[in-house]
């Protein structure tokens, strides 16, 4: 007998149908912030090249933006459900929406992997994507760096013993993982534009 144990959990739900008149309106609002966002074009030169992101300048859209806080109130459903899937002895109240930026990735953009340190559950909502060519978010698996002496993989091997994972998204979709899974969004090689939202959800 087999047992399958630790599995690395991810939640992934249709919020809005894609070309909806919310997805539609939030693009125009992304848009239209990174162009007045003086210091994020700034951040994001030095940090996230060819592209836009408001995480080093507006990271609480929720705050201030009814559209956010709209998409905010969906998100936190989806929260409530992750919670429970993961088996935690916590009220899903005691996490909270702490950070929500955007991030525009034009052709030529890369996200390098990274983890969210000291918050619990992140995630992204996905705005717009290319039509062909979508970048992936590309999962990693946390115990690959303990792999001292493991075998290659097989060519075609069963998704539960990849090493890497590619999530490949569709608009108006959101993903969640606890927030200590190493990801990175892969190189945009298409004309079109990615556009999403990112977040993170901390204790209280």
């Amino acid at each position: 007998m087999i047992q399958q144990l630790f599995p690395t959990q991810i939640l992934n739900a249709s919020l809005f149908p894609a070309n909806s008149r919310f997805l539609k309106d939030l693009k125009k609002e992304i848009l239209k912030i990174s162009e007045v966002d003086l210091e994020g074009q700034d951040w994001s030169e030095q940090n996230y090249l060819f592209g836009y992101t408001s995480y080093g300048s507006l990271d609480q859209l929720h705050q201030f933006s009814s559209s956010f806080n709209d998409l905010k109130k969906k998100i936190d459903k989806h929260i409530r459900k992750y919670v429970k899937e993961l088996g935690w002895d916590i009220d899903p109240k005691e996490i909270c929406l702490s950070k929500m930026w955007v991030n525009i990735m034009p052709k030529g953009t890369i996200h390098t992997g990274h983890i969210h340190p000291l918050s619990v559950i992140s995630g992204t909502f996905y705005v717009s994507l290319p039509k062909k060519n979508v970048p992936a978010l590309k999962f990693e698996d946390p115990r690959f760096t303990q792999m001292m002496a493991t075998p290659p993989k097989k060519k075609n091997v069963a998704l539960k013993n990849l090493n890497f994972f590619n999530f490949m998204p569709k608009e108006g979709d959101i993903v969640l993982f606890e927030s200590w899974l190493r990801h990175e969004v892969v190189h945009n090689n298409s004309d079109d534009l990615r556009i999403s939202v990112s977040f993170n959800y901390d204790w209280k």
